[in-house]
């Protein structure tokens, strides 16, 4: 962090925390991404005061986060590492839907040289509940800026700090939606002291400038990458169809350690030499695969969720398919 940085960045996405309903008492019944991200600054009591004079917004999208997409993904990238070479700024904060921000998480966490602390924060209640939870998961975020030493991308929600590889939402309706599985939270925000129980993320070096210029407006085509599951009576037909139209990469969310229906086993082999990159990982909540030698299928290596290990895939190939079209 620079000395005397100051400007703490807050980049607006939409999701529940800027969601309203009709009625005040409806938590559920709301419609997300619909109030400005400095409206939502201006309507938090104490934060202005916490903050201080450099509390900046900036709106980079307005969407429910089930329908976030690689696009807004890039672009909010972009922005956070524009920002993030300021020396005047401290950190970032980002507000999003609950949703994918694991997803999101990962992919800040994969392409961003976050030396200084890029904190994403959410809500389960729409800013227009009786008890909304944003205001307060705002106030923590800008803690988790301002704590000494803090850096890389987390996420902050109902109290607790997460890493971005571990988090995960495990509910779909309370406060308190979110873990970190066996590795647990990096923290816990009390009062507005953090304290720690595992050290902060590690943060670059990354060549993101090299990444990110690619970008989506430079004509290369972003790579598919689809996940498929493993279940009783699986087949591999919904594989078969993926290759013929022409799919990029599959992640399959195999049962156990890896295991798989001997027909969408099959199909996943024949989509690997057809070209087609293929990871697999596991739908069980804990653990990670071990591999096998009678393995045929290359594992995520980093032990990612479904859904984690896609983001990941998708960056391989697209840092792969920039390479060549530089070359």
């Amino acid at each position: 962090m620079q000395v005397g940085a100051e400007k703490i960045v807050v980049l607006g996405t939409g999701g529940t925390i800027a969601g309203t309903a009709a009625q005040a008492g409806d938590n559920i019944g709301y419609v997300a991404a619909q109030v400005g991200v400095q409206q939502l600054l201006d309507a938090v009591p104490g934060l202005a005061a916490l903050a201080g004079e450099g509390l900046q917004a900036e709106q980079v999208a307005q969407v429910d986060s089930k329908d976030m997409d690689f696009d807004i993904l890039w672009r909010l990238a972009s922005r956070c590492a524009e920002h993030l070479t300021d020396p005047a700024v401290r950190g970032l904060v980002i507000t999003h839907g609950t949703d994918t921000i694991e997803e999101t998480a990962w992919f800040l966490h994969s392409v961003l040289d976050a030396r200084k602390p890029v904190v994403l924060t959410c809500a389960m209640r729409p800013a227009s509940a009786l008890v909304p939870d944003g205001p307060q998961n705002l106030l923590d975020a800008v803690a988790v800026v301002q704590a000494p030493g803090a850096r890389g991308v987390v996420v902050v929600a109902a109290g607790s700090v997460h890493g971005a590889q571990a988090l995960r939402k495990v509910h779909p309706y309370r406060v308190d939606a979110f873990d970190s599985a066996e590795q647990g939270a990096v923290g816990w925000v009390e009062e507005g002291t953090v304290r720690l129980a595992h050290d902060w993320p590690a943060a670059g070096p990354r060549d993101t400038g090299k990444l990110l210029s690619a970008g989506s407006g430079a004509g290369i085509a972003f790579p598919r990458v689809e996940i498929v599951m493993n279940h009783a009576g699986a087949s591999g037909r919904m594989v078969d169809l993926l290759v013929a139209d022409g799919i990029d990469g599959l992640v399959v969310a195999a049962t156990g350690n890896g295991t798989m229906h001997h027909q969408l086993e099959a199909a996943l082999v024949r989509a690997q030499a057809a070209g087609v990159a293929v990871r697999v990982t596991t739908r069980c909540a804990l653990g990670r695969v071990l591999p096998k030698a009678s393995d045929a299928l290359t594992l995520d290596a980093l032990g990612l969720s479904p859904v984690k290990a896609r983001v990941a895939l998708w960056l391989e190939l697209w840092a792969a398919r920039s390479e060549s079209a530089a070359a």
